[in-house]
């Protein structure tokens, strides 16, 4: 047990000695840098013109600082400069978007007035389709009068309000409106929807499939293009330059003359509801029989050149009773003039 103990207490020795010999190794390099850095030196500048000579003197610590302070300075200058010229490029790409934003917002104000007048004029539309059809407004539109969404408001009150704040409540009410005009315009559709039989029985459809074509003569007082002779045209003349084109019924009825005239060529006429007949000549062929019942926009035939005629084209007629009409007035689409 002693030999151990002696083992050990020479252990311990030997490893305090080695870390004192440590501590005094490190204690004297220190202190040996201390004396280095201490070290003085004597700086001279010497001027060519043979001036005064100036001189003086520091020490390697003073002047390792120094240089370390000058090293930091530029680095710092040349760090800042970087941020400084990072800091406008970002500054004038915001300076660039702020302006394109101000470009776009004015573009959608610009929009959001448009949309506005063109509401306006839907409002005033639709009040005047809805006292056509005898339609209450006042009971469809009464939520809106409540809300205080008139249209008409959205330009009174556009001093009160600046900016997207504006915009935000004009949208907002014409919002309200549009919500509020659902109702009235489904009970349009429905009352359309609940006329579609009758709208199929009159000859308000274009005679020409697709709706190709234009009017090459109207109905009236004209010369004629062959005789020259003053006389009433009792149709209008549709035409595509072409012959082949399909013709179509233009209403619902039945085919109660399939014929050929020397001035008419061949032709079809359809006898419809409420005493109107309707008569399609020139035709180059024919594809129904007298007796034949028809559907509104099935076809008839196809546009030719036959009888006294100039050119490929329909010759279009409707009859009310006894009397002529001018088609035009019946049929659905704007017609060229």
């Amino acid at each position: 047990m002693a030999k151990y103990k002696h083992i050990e207490k020479n252990a311990v020795s030997s490893f305090l000695s080695l870390i004192h010999a440590v501590f005094s190794f490190i204690g004297k390099g220190i202190a040996k840098f201390f004396k280095f850095c201490d070290s003085k030196l004597t700086i001279m500048i010497v001027p060519h013109n043979h001036g005064k000579v100036v001189n003086f003197r520091t020490n390697i610590f003073a002047l390792f600082f120094g240089f370390v302070l000058v090293v930091g300075i530029v680095a710092s200058f040349i760090y800042f400069k970087k941020q400084d010229e990072s800091i406008k490029a970002e500054l004038n790409q915001a300076v660039k978007e702020n302006r394109e934003l101000l470009a776009n917002y004015d573009e959608l104000r610009d929009e959001n007035n448009n949309v506005l007048q063109t509401a306006v004029r839907f409002k005033s539309a639709l009040s005047q389709t809805l006292s056509l059809l005898g339609i209450n407004q006042s009971k469809n539109m009464s939520k809106s009068s409540s809300s205080e969404s008139d249209l008409n408001s959205l330009f009174d009150n556009s001093n009160s309000l600046s900016g997207a704040s504006k915009e935000v409540a004009d949208m907002r009410q014409l919002s309200d409106y549009l919500e509020d005009a659902i109702e009235p315009i489904e009970q349009i559709g429905k009352m359309l929807e609940s006329q579609e039989i009758l709208f199929t029985d009159i000859p308000n459809i274009w005679p020409i499939k697709g709706g190709i074509g234009h009017v090459s003569q109207n109905f009236g007082p004209t010369t004629h293009a062959i005789t020259g002779q003053w006389y009433v045209h009792k149709g209008i003349d549709l035409s595509t330059y072409r012959s082949g084109d399909p013709i179509v019924a233009a209403a619902n009825g039945q085919v109660v003359t399939v014929a050929y005239d020397s001035g008419f060529g061949n032709y079809v006429i359809i006898k419809h509801k409420h005493g109107i007949y309707t008569r399609y000549a020139h035709m180059s062929s024919v594809s129904v029989q007298k007796g034949q019942f028809v559907s509104q926009r099935d076809v008839i035939g196809t546009i030719g050149n036959t009888g006294i005629s100039t050119g490929p084209h329909l010759h279009y007629e409707v009859h009310i009773g006894s009397d002529v009409v001018d088609p035009a007035k019946y049929i659905n689409i704007k017609l060229s003039k």
